[in-house]
């Protein structure tokens, strides 16, 4: 059975990167945009990097402009954003593909560990799966992830353990990989 440390990703430079360099570590994987109403998660994010990062976690960013053009800037432009607005530090990776034939191999394997189970209750809630169904009717059957800011949560053996919609709580995300953590 496959483990995260299986995959190769491109940084920002258009490098392979192995994902065994992060080997024994907790990692939590986000598929970003920077014009989204979920971008404020930045905030939160780089605050649980900063918190943990010495007790082993990871969280690796993911750029993604598949859902309504929210990430339209080039790998630069993305990153020097969200350093300059949110001041992050954790690694971001190329710009990709989450869903299509397109789709990175990395966010197939975790959605296929950890299929889509709905955006939760409420009005917002509603109206995201709404709007996240019309935007993703072009891919079909190969709409791994519903929208930006999806997160994947992996163990220090690389499996996925969980997957967190854009619509759970920063602090609901925190609790489990503090959990994780303590592992």
């Amino acid at each position: 059975m496959a483990v995260v440390y299986d995959f190769s990703v491109k940084n920002r430079s258009g490098e392979e990167v192995s994902l065994k360099d992060y080997e024994g570590k907790v990692i939590l994987v986000v598929n970003t945009a920077t014009g989204c109403g979920f971008t404020p998660h930045y905030e939160p994010l780089e605050a649980m990097y900063k918190d943990l990062k010495d007790k082993g976690l990871e969280i690796l960013d993911f750029p993604c402009n598949q859902f309504a053009d929210q990430a339209p800037g080039s790998d630069d432009e993305i990153h020097e954003f969200c350093t300059m607005k949110f001041g992050t530090e954790f690694p971001q990776f190329a710009k990709i593909d989450v869903n299509g034939e397109d789709a990175d191999p990395l966010f197939v394997w975790m959605a296929e560990q950890k299929p889509f189970e709905g955006f939760g209750k409420g009005l917002k809630n509603f109206s995201l799966d709404k709007f996240a169904a019309l935007n993703n009717k072009k891919f079909g059957d190969k709409a791994y992830i519903k929208w930006n800011f999806t997160k994947f949560l992996i163990d220090r053996n690389g499996n996925v353990i969980a997957r967190f919609e854009p619509t759970v709580e920063m602090e609901e995300v925190r609790k489990a990989v503090e959990a994780e953590l303590e592992k």
